[in-house]
């Protein structure tokens, strides 16, 4: 076993502080004690982003082609409640708006985005590495080829009420992972650059792939260009109540390792002396990762550096314990989904642009920015 000194030194803590000095290093507990204050934190923090992500949703249910005004939006959306009263000096066309157009968008993107921060979080986590995500890791493009062949296959119907495309996505995402963290595996360690640059070269592959199947796949391969591109034209509630049981499985796995996460910070000899079984834990969080990351493909399509942006600068305000960085993580890629989505359909109206192009031209030079930061750093 470690040595307590030894950990304590290599953490920043005094060595000859006593029990009750003990504090929390990033999540990484000495003393159960500190669970109660983190998570009363947590619990602040998150209710002020889901605060920001209301207010973000009541901004996209009043814009769009037909801009709607908000107390009218708002009477719309509580007209059932008792002491509301429905408004009659409004267009049907507007309530048909709000309730089957805007509002499953607006649900869809908020899941989306959820789950991109999210599982770019858990990415992050089990690599150790700030820059990988399901976009740069390949993991998107591979979720995607995989919904392209179930979408081209005669097994696109539902089955049982389970979607085929989901199940597709997340079989590619979890072959990707496994052949990109092979690539990158050297003995018992994984190289960082190996792991972006074997993502990188997956997502160019499979993207080749793709642009194949939606050349020779007819008219059966139009829906493939939702893939590529990213967008939420065909958002219905029905997508919607399909996809949560996989978003909600998906993440449950994750959070239950989220303490775990935070002793995988430490290299993989010392989270194997504190008693974590790190080859089995990272496959159970890689698994509920993928199948989060997967379904938010087949829902959208391929939308990148969600995945990187919110789980970073989430990182950067709020700290790296995986028990508020997680949560956190969702909310605010709820938030800035939705938002990214605003721009899309807004920008050009009536046209719309598709909500990858968005994320990429925000994500882009963010990624750039953070390359040039680390390697200022020495990273």
């Amino acid at each position: 076993m470690i040595k307590r000194s030894t950990w304590r030194r290599r953490h920043g803590l005094p060595v000859d502080s006593s029990a009750s000095d003990r504090r929390e290093v990033e999540g990484v507990t000495l003393d159960s004690a500190a669970v109660r204050p983190t998570t009363h934190r947590t619990g602040i923090l998150v209710v002020g982003a889901l605060i920001i992500l209301i207010g973000m949703a009541a901004i996209a249910v009043t814009q769009g082609a037909a801009p709607i005004p908000a107390t009218t939006a708002l009477r719309l959306l509580f007209s059932d409640l008792p002491f509301i009263t429905a408004p009659r000096d409004i267009p049907d066309s507007w309530h048909t708006i709000i309730f089957d157009i805007r509002l499953p968008r607006i649900v869809a993107a908020g899941l989306v985005g959820s789950a991109l921060a999210y599982s770019g979080a858990s990415y992050q986590g089990v690599f150790r590495n700030p820059l990988a995500g399901p976009f740069l890791l390949g993991i998107a493009s591979g979720a995607a080829l995989a919904a392209a062949i179930a979408i081209v296959s005669p097994l696109t119907e539902d089955s049982a009420g389970i979607g085929w495309v989901p199940i597709f996505a997340f079989v590619g995402a979890i072959i990707t992972v496994i052949i990109v963290y092979l690539l990158a595996q050297t003995g018992a360690s994984v190289s960082n650059v190996t792991l972006i640059l074997a993502g990188v070269a997956l997502s160019a592959v499979f993207s080749a792939v793709t642009s194949f199947i939606l050349l020779t796949g007819g008219e059966q391969a139009r829906p493939i260009f939702a893939f590529l591109f990213g967008g939420f034209n065909s958002s219905s509630w029905t997508r919607v109540l399909v996809a949560l049981p996989y978003l909600a499985v998906g993440a449950a796995v994750v959070m239950a390792y989220s303490r775990v996460l935070n002793v995988l910070q430490l290299d993989e000899q010392q989270a194997a002396q504190l008693g974590v079984d790190v080859k089995r834990t990272k496959l159970i969080i890689l698994a509920g990762a993928s199948l989060v990351a997967a379904t938010a493909v087949a829902m959208a399509g391929v939308i990148g550096f969600v995945g990187l942006i919110v789980p970073h600068v989430v990182r950067m305000i709020f700290g790296g314990d995986h028990r508020r960085l997680l949560p956190l993580a969702a909310v605010v890629g709820a938030a800035f989904l939705i938002g990214a989505d605003v721009i899309a359909r807004t920008v050009l109206a009536p046209q719309e642009v598709p909500v990858g192009i968005v994320t990429a031209m925000i994500g882009g030079p963010f990624f750039l920015i953070l390359l040039r930061t680390r390697r200022m750093d020495g990273a």
